[in-house]
């Protein structure tokens, strides 16, 4: 292996050297210094304070180009040329004037070498300087002295040095026993000092590490890489990804590099052209990718004046206002810029397919896929594409050039015979995107392909993904290509919004095939009544195509539905339904989590919505499948009840049933199933019983709840206790649920909310009942306010109880203990996310109340401070649905005055909105 030079990284990246480091003018002061008859000691400080200030400039120097823009490649290539100059000035002066010595024995040598990211010439501003002092034996005291006044030197320049003694021999069986010690010596570069001793290191390597050793090599950096990607995150697309560990990284492109260094011993990608490996435009596409990221992570690095390696939210939007990045049609400069570092991301994944497939071919290393069908094997054709071993690939090399719908083909072919496709194969298509034109988008055989692989049986999230990582995807379905790579900057929202639409026809196809039964028992159950299995897939695959455009993407993607779906084969009816699905894809969610669904008004307006069962069951499904793609964590039992009690209850006034029936004939129907629950009750005690309650309570609770309800009642009658509670654990919805039975007063819903913010419980729904003997029945339905878990705990369970009873005895301030309580959310995290405030008041959306929806920042008591206003406001609240998305609090109430009825004055509405919007502002 040859010894490495940076000369011509210097020359082609570092402009006017002399600039950052005036390297003859330095080494006259030195001289000067030097030839002074004073101390040691004192000559040493005098040229530290030199190479102090000549080390400041240099840095301020090439934090000034790269703050007009110069890139990143400059920056990593220019730091290096600095502290090398550095390190050879500090190792001659310890050498010469603080350790002379006339003519050193050979086992005083000493040689001085860049190892790590260092040695490969690339130093980010706040990298580790890796350094190897090189023995030909063991230590010796001059080259301890030396060594350890260098050291001494370099931290007294304020350099973070890791540093490595170690003698030739235990550089060799180092290398050869762990793979970090073997890449840092790979990459190793002469500084200074002995040449011929590093010589002697680099040849003895070769002989003895590298030789024969290549597959071994290969395998372990590989699995390295794996490990790493467990390790911060699976997916190239998380919300705060690691650029330097991160799968997509500058780590995975530097992998590459420590291969083909290993294997093929070049020392620029470049020259892998020559090998065959990469073409001209992949080396272009490799150096294109590196240039960004080491831009991005050198701004990270100034940016923070640390060695941060992840985009934070924080950091992600003041990072595209210093890169320029701006807002456009509906899409966030934070957003643009991180559709940037997506693609990327993908774009090295495809450089890592293309290498790995060269080396296999190379090495004749197999993949470890396995064919489920043995009969394939004994082939060597399958569907006119030919199998080499067990994948899929071109019969000729102008397969495409004749005919560009074989690369929709071998998609389709592979996904049918559940075959891989040849990393050569992938290569060739993506060389030949461009031949993806319209006439083939309008091709009806490339349509009806395309329509097939999306809802086939046999897992179409594997398929789509390999079409989207190959570039397919976007060309052959442009509006899609708008939405490749792109995040929505907010903590709700886990993936980028085409890996969300990858995982929600992945979660479809779940539960087609029964595997999210417990989870999504009734979507799993209506999914296979549905008339249209294409409808339901198109609809899931498109149902978040318009995010990134100015306008409603609910809107902007029915529409766009209508222009897509007739290509693709769907009949008219058909595309009128997938464009109605796209249309209120988030309409059940929001009717389920932000309304009273036990409001009658609220499922008939739904209902009018929905118009008819079909359209009701495909609604629930792509609902379920749209939530749980979202991100981990994300959906819960509580919603999941939420959505089948929707579901049944609208499905009931569809088809006629009970729900279509009177008030009187519902409140009938109740008292009789109550009855027949609490047989063993005295009839009279029963009748008063069924006195107290109201209409709204007997037609907006089951049977089960009522019978509870009444034991509490009972129970609270004999004891002639003014408050009482009951704590359970509801495993069917997975909460905690808080039943309070007290006298009714206004500030009730308001207590119980900062007692149980003070417990660390967060309210999820709210159900307030005044009953007709002046008693208020409300229940709570809450979780862990961090975790957003079911409270189990029965200590925990008790305090909530506790802490419930001294706030409405007036014992417990929330108000004081709220002002302390830590945020569920980093800080970073909040400051980064701000949520402008919003307000909404309805008097449509329900027949008996005003309906008020909050929007704005979440913060512990928020809920408990929203309803002490209405208290003062002098609303009664006779319901809440609360929900969290990531940093943004949506909380609906829905209230009436104190004289029960809505509230109609427009300037009464107009202070209540006013006073609402002080509280998110504050």
């Amino acid at each position: 292996m040859p010894i490495t030079s940076l000369d011509y990284a210097y020359d082609q990246d570092v402009k006017n050297k002399a600039a950052i480091f005036p390297a003859t003018e330095l080494n006259k002061k030195i001289a000067g210094i030097r030839a002074q008859k004073e101390p040691a000691l004192t000559k040493r400080n005098q040229v530290l304070a030199l190479l102090r200030d000549a080390l400041s400039e240099g840095r301020a120097e090439v934090r000034k180009r790269f703050d007009e823009k110069a890139s990143g490649t400059m920056v990593v290539r220019a730091n290096c040329f600095l502290v090398d100059q550095i390190v050879k000035l500090v190792y001659h002066f310890v050498n010469e004037e603080l350790y002379p010595v006339g003519v050193p024995s050979k086992g005083e040598s000493l040689s001085v070498a860049a190892v790590g990211g260092y040695g490969r010439g690339e130093l980010a501003p706040q990298s580790d300087v890796d350094i190897l002092f090189l023995l030909p034996y063991k230590k010796t005291p001059r080259t301890e002295q030396v060594v350890e006044a260098m050291l001494y030197f370099l931290w007294d320049l304020n350099f973070k040095i890791g540093h490595s003694v170690r003698t030739l021999k235990e550089c060799i069986r180092s290398s050869q026993a762990d793979l970090t010690i073997n890449t840092s010596i790979l990459e190793s570069r002469f500084l200074c000092g002995d040449l011929k001793l590093f010589t002697q290191l680099r040849k003895t390597y070769d002989r003895v590490v590298r030789s024969g050793r290549g597959a071994t090599f290969i395998e372990e950096k590989l699995a390295e890489r794996s490990e790493r990607h467990k390790k911060v995150g699976g997916s190239r697309y998380t919300l705060e990804p690691n650029i330097k560990e991160g799968k997509g990284g500058l780590r995975d492109l530097q992998t590459l590099f420590w291969i083909a260094k290993f294997i093929y011993q070049v020392d620029d990608v470049s020259s892998l052209v020559e090998r065959g490996v990469f073409t001209r435009q992949e080396v272009r596409q490799f150096e294109k990718a590196q240039a960004f990221l080491w831009s991005v992570r050198c701004a990270l690095h100034y940016l923070t004046n640390r060695p941060e390696e992840r985009l934070s939210f924080d950091v992600q939007r003041e990072l595209a206002d210093w890169m320029q990045y701006t807002d456009h049609a509906g899409t966030k400069g934070v957003e643009r810029m991180m559709k940037h570092y997506f693609i990327v991301a993908k774009a090295v994944g495809g450089l890592t397919r293309i290498f790995c497939a060269a080396l296999e071919a190379e090495h004749n290393r197999r993949s470890g896929f396995r064919l489920p069908l043995p009969f394939l094997q004994r082939k060597r054709t399958v569907e006119k594409f030919r199998l080499e071993g067990d994948r899929l690939t071109f019969r000729q090399e102008d397969t495409l050039d004749k005919d560009p719908l074989e690369m929709l083909r071998i998609f389709h072919v592979a996904q049918k015979h559940d075959l891989d496709i040849h990393p050569a194969a992938l290569r060739k298509i993506t060389q030949n995107l461009r031949l993806i034109k319209h006439h083939l988008r309008d091709n009806e055989a490339a349509s009806r392909l395309f329509l097939d692989i999306l809802a086939s049986p046999k897992d179409p999230e594997k398929t789509l993904r390999r079409l989207n990582e190959s570039g397919v995807l976007g060309r052959f379905v442009p509006d899609f290509g708008r939405v490749e790579a792109l995040m929505q900057f907010n903590m709700y929202h886990h993936y980028t919004v085409d890996e969300h639409t990858l995982f929600a026809v992945g979660i479809l196809h779940q539960i087609e095939k029964g595997l999210l039964q417990k989870e999504a028992p009734i979507a799993s159950e209506v999914v296979h009544k549905v008339l249209s299995r294409k409808v339901l897939y198109v609809a899931v695959f498109l149902h978040d195509i318009a995010k990134g455009r100015s306008g409603d993407h609910s809107i902007e993607g029915a529409k766009i539905a209508l222009r897509i779906c007739p290509r693709m084969g769907l009949t008219a009816e058909e595309t009128e339904t997938v464009s109605w699905l796209v249309r209120y894809h988030l309409t059940m969610s929001e009717t389920a989590f932000s309304r009273d669904i036990d409001d009658p008004k609220t499922i008939q307006d739904f209902a009018e919505i929905v118009q008819s069962p079909e359209r009701l069951r495909l609604l629930l499904i792509l609902t379920v499948a749209d939530i749980r793609a979202v991100g981990p964590n994300v959906w819960n039992a509580w919603k999941a009840a939420l959505l089948r009690e929707l579901y049944w209850r609208t499905e009931e006034l569809l088809s006629g049933g009970l729900a279509a029936e009177g008030q009187e004939r519902r409140v009938q129907v109740a008292w009789e199933k109550l009855t027949a629950a609490l047989s063993h009750w005295p009839a009279q005690e029963l009748a008063l019983h069924l006195e107290r309650g109201t209409v709204s309570y007997w037609i907006s609770s089951d049977t089960e709840t009522q019978a509870r309800h009444a034991e509490l009642i009972r129970q609270a009658e004999v004891d002639k206790s003014p408050f009482t509670a009951e704590v359970r654990v509801d495993h069917y919805r997975q909460v905690t649920e808080v039943t309070i039975y007290a006298a009714d007063h206004p500030g009730l819903f308001s207590r119980v909310a900062g007692a149980l913010a003070v417990s660390g419980a967060s309210i999820e729904g709210a159900t307030i009942h005044t009953l007709r003997n002046g008693m208020a029945l409300d229940s709570f339905y809450i979780a862990d306010s961090h975790s957003k878990t079911l409270i189990e705990d029965p200590d925990r369970l008790h305090q909530i109880e506790t802490a419930i009873e001294q706030s409405l005895t007036g014992e417990l301030k929330a108000a004081k203990l709220l002002k302390n309580l830590p945020t569920r959310l980093p800080s970073r995290v909040l400051k980064a996310m701000r949520v402008k405030p919003r307000v909404l008041i309805d008097n449509k959306a329900s027949a008996s109340y005003t309906v008020i929806e909050v929007n704005g920042q979440d913060r512990p008591g928020l809920l408990y401070h929203l309803t002490q206003a209405l208290t003062k406001l002098g609303l009664l609240v006779h319901s809440a649905r609360i929900a969290t998305y990531g940093v943004r609090a949506v909380d609906v109430f829905y209230v009436e005055s104190a004289l029960g009825d809505k509230i109609s004055s427009q300037q009464k509405l107009n202070t209540i909105q006013k006073k609402l919007l002080e509280i998110l502002e504050s």
